[in-house]
């Protein structure tokens, strides 16, 4: 879908945000994991490694948040970026945040331990990567240009 003004506005309409999706998903993880309950997988001590995770999670999407207000632009995928950042933990990651997000639920996953628990965080990344973070970009490319590509050389999407 090439990127214009007028597929943006189709996308808004169609594609809940990435928060909506997030919550959505984590009561999958917990209805996978708790009524359509497969192996575990994995056991306790290493379960509780999970927290860790989840806590590292939480930590990079505030993190993430607090600079996209202290930039003031835009945290919504399907609104223009205000600006280009390229510190904090853009400078080892193109998307933090959903990199956060994807590490809480594999984080949780390995706290819940069960085969269906890590279902969701495979669907969750895909989905990042393919609905918003391809759309995401093409929005910072149009935006930002020889900066965004320079950017890009240098830093990774995910890690």
């Amino acid at each position: 879908m090439p990127f214009n003004a007028g597929n943006i506005e189709r996308m808004r309409k169609k594609v809940p945000e990435p928060p909506v999706i997030f919550l959505v998903s984590l009561v999958l993880t917990a209805g996978l994991h708790f009524v359509v309950p497969i192996a575990k997988v994995i056991h306790s001590p290493i379960r509780y490694a999970g927290v860790i995770l989840i806590a590292v999670g939480i930590w990079l999407n505030l993190w993430t948040d607090r600079l996209f207000k202290k930039r003031t632009t835009t945290v919504k995928p399907f609104e223009e970026p205000a600006s280009l950042i390229h510190d904090g933990p853009f400078r080892f990651s193109r998307n933090p945040m959903y990199l956060g997000m994807v590490t809480i639920f594999v984080g949780i996953a390995i706290v819940l331990g069960s085969v269906g628990a890590f279902i969701v965080p495979i669907v969750f990344f895909v989905t990042m990567h393919f609905v918003f973070i391809t759309h995401e970009e093409k929005a910072m490319q149009a935006t930002f240009g020889a900066d965004f590509a320079a950017y890009k050389q240098r830093v990774r999407r995910w890690l």
